[in-house]
């Protein structure tokens, strides 16, 4: 285990994996933090990871559940900062929710927390075009939403990611279809609906890149709102948070196509909505990188919080 006293140490506990790796590139170019680094032999070593825990003024966890959990009884002995990026405890009270453009007061809660929760990258999506128009009244928490998104293949962790580079994977394909994604509690609980959503998720043969979209028609709504009056709700909502944008339909390709990958490599959130000409029926659309907003970047940024960094700081918008 190599431990460097500069500056705030920061161990990633699954760095080897996709999303923790992702974590790294962005942490390992900052003057003002150490990562701690485990050796390849030492990575499944409960005593040494334990070490790394109580030496690093944050833990990441880039594990799945299990292990996480496992990690998270860890930390509690030690009383250690940590992230979780997996879906353990994204619904658990103890952990503050580590969507701070979502909250209220979120840069504060999350600053302050001993454990947060990362965000999922399609309940990241669909939460920002969600909850404001439930907080608003607009939208009834009885709703039955259905949920329709499709995601670069990166999100399927490395054993996709080498079907699809060598070219043993469809170009598009939907999966969850017992729906009962691992997604839907998270996204019922924190937009503060009643019903989980109708959520098709699926994915297609792009990297890195996602579109989560909500599709809705005048009688979900309590009042009869426009497009314009829902971008208006998202632009005052996010008006102060720089990785939050309202597009247009200029975002759209020449022929129409909004694309799914345009945020690939960025931690930008972009929220669109689109209605027919009778203003009846709507379409609200979120698009991130899954690997950016989606998970690495924002456990970089819940980090720069609870360290009382610049939000920003190795984020790319």
């Amino acid at each position: 285990m190599c431990i460097c006293m500069n500056g705030y140490q920061i161990f990633i506990d699954g760095a080897a994996g996709t999303t923790g790796l992702q974590v790294q590139n962005r942490l390992e170019a900052q003057p003002d933090l150490a990562l701690i680094v485990l050796d390849d032999a030492d990575r499944k070593d409960d005593a040494i990871r334990a070490d790394a825990m109580a030496a690093a003024d944050v833990t990441i966890l880039c594990l799945p559940d299990e292990a996480a959990k496992q990690a998270t009884g860890t930390a509690r002995k030690l009383s250690a900062r940590l992230i979780d990026a997996s879906t353990a405890h994204r619904i658990d009270p103890g952990f503050i929710y580590g969507f701070a453009e979502l909250l209220k007061d979120g840069e504060r809660q999350i600053a302050e927390a001993q454990y947060v929760s990362n965000p999922g990258c399609y309940p990241t999506g669909f939460l920002a075009l969600v909850r404001p128009l439930i907080e608003a009244g607009w939208l009834s928490a009885d709703a039955m939403l259905h949920v329709p998104a499709v995601s670069g293949y990166s999100g399927g962790g490395k054993a996709m990611i080498a079907q699809y580079e060598a070219g043993n994977a469809p170009a598009y394909g939907s999966y969850g279809l017992n729906l009962a994604h691992k997604h839907l509690p998270e996204m019922t609980q924190h937009a503060g609906l009643s019903n989980a959503p109708l959520f098709l998720p699926s994915v297609g043969n792009f990297a890195q890149g996602m579109l989560v979209s909500v599709m809705l028609d005048k009688s979900y709504l309590s009042k009869a709102v426009s497009v314009d009056n829902i971008k208006e709700l998202y632009q005052t909502r996010y008006q102060a948070d720089r990785l939050i944008t309202v597009g247009t339909d200029n975002e759209l390709t020449e022929n129409g196509f909004l694309a799914a990958d345009a945020l690939a490599g960025t931690d930008r959130l972009e929220l669109f909505v689109f209605a027919d000409s009778q203003n009846d029926r709507l379409v609200l659309t979120a698009r991130l990188d899954n690997l950016g907003k989606g998970a690495s970047g924002a456990a970089v940024q819940n980090l720069n919080l609870m360290l009382g960094r610049d939000m920003l700081a190795g984020l790319s918008v």
